[in-house]
């Protein structure tokens, strides 16, 4: 299996920066496009539940509108992909059933051998104390998808800028989402950056690992 080396992660890293003005000329190959939706399908989640939605915006009008409703940032139409990311609102003992029986029928096995499993995440989801707070949970996840799909377009030489300044509830009306129990959380534009953008050249700002990072020992 081919691996990427540690200067070479490295480097990635230091090459990424929120892109603040995309190249509209420039649009991602359908190969490489492929590969980051598979990037967020593939993300992480806690249980591996995934309660999330990928919007890929290809509409162009609707994205007008998205721009509308993310004061205006450029990137939004800009950018070569846009994809909102949504947040399932509620879990419930359906959405845990059909994750076990999708486990059991990938992994060849029983759904019953996977009870304790089942039991572990509806003590914790549906009546233990996160059941509270199922919506910040839910919410959560879908920053690990997004963190996944940027490091992932680094890695391929892709810009990305996550798009937090949005105005949520209007992407749900735009992309028709009420009723369907999802709700928008974010947005990531990719693309290319523009030779113009000033912000490419200028020097990430991070503290110090000394000052972030403890080892407990």
């Amino acid at each position: 299996m081919l691996r990427m080396n540690s200067s070479e992660l490295i480097s990635a890293l230091e090459w990424r920066y929120a892109t603040k003005k995309f190249d509209p000329s420039k649009i991602i190959a359908p190969e490489i496009w492929k590969a980051l939706e598979e990037s967020l399908r593939l993300s992480p989640s806690s249980y591996g539940l995934q309660p999330w939605r990928f919007f890929v915006v290809e509409n162009r009008e609707v994205r007008k509108q998205l721009k509308v409703a993310s004061w205006n940032q450029s990137q939004v139409t800009d950018a070569s992909h846009y994809v909102v990311i949504a947040y399932q609102e509620a879990v419930g003992e359906a959405d845990i059933r059909k994750f076990i029986e999708t486990t059991a029928s990938v992994r060849g096995v029983e759904p019953s051998t996977l009870d304790r499993y089942r039991n572990v995440i509806e003590g914790d989801l549906l009546t233990g104390t996160r059941s509270k707070e199922i919506v910040t949970w839910s919410q959560r996840q879908t920053y690990i998808a997004m963190g996944f799909v940027m490091l992932s377009a680094a890695m391929l030489g892709i810009d990305t800028c996550p798009m937090e300044g949005i105005e949520a509830h209007e992407y749900d009306r735009i992309l028709g989402l009420s009723g369907s129990g999802f709700k928008t959380v974010a947005g990531v534009a990719l693309g290319y950056r523009h030779d113009e953008d000033k912000y490419a050249l200028a020097k990430k700002v991070r503290y110090p690992a000394s000052e972030v990072i403890r080892h407990v020992k």
